[in-house]
């Protein structure tokens, strides 16, 4: 997967990418749990899946994908790309240990983009939410 073009003026609003996938591969599973998500298919064909149905993609294809919606792409044989559009996200918190006998907190560098420093909220994520980069294994 690479992010093609993405917004970069920090005072925005919105944010918006051009992501290619190369034939067959995939986004796996994963479940937005802040923002709604528009995609609409540029070029190439492949699959939407959901909890609940799988959607074929091609060129044209809109998909509204409310908070919440558990989902993956897959690529068909000539590759797939979209744009994403949705509100920018809201500034990251990080929630304290509840007690101080309680531990050292977690590491959450394996959640850390190298390339733009966001922290992952989800702990399952695999790809940077911001700029589609793979976080680390």
């Amino acid at each position: 997967m690479r992010v093609v073009w993405a917004l970069e003026d920090r005072a925005r609003d919105l944010d918006a990418n051009l992501v290619r996938l190369g034939p067959w591969a995939a986004i796996g599973e994963h479940t937005e749990t802040v923002l709604g998500v528009l995609l609409v298919v540029v070029s190439g064909s492949g699959e939407l899946r959901t909890r609940d149905s799988a959607h074929p993609l091609a060129p044209g294809s809109v998909a509204w994908l409310p908070v919440g919606t558990t989902r993956s792409v897959r690529a068909g044989a000539e590759g797939l790309t979209y744009t994403t559009a949705h509100r920018r996200r809201p500034p990251l918190a990080i929630p304290t240990a509840p007690h101080a006998d309680a531990g050292e907190p977690a590491c959450l560098l394996d959640r850390v983009c190298a390339a733009c420093g966001r922290l992952a909220t989800e702990r399952d994520a695999r790809y940077c939410g911001r700029c589609g980069t793979p976080l680390p294994d």
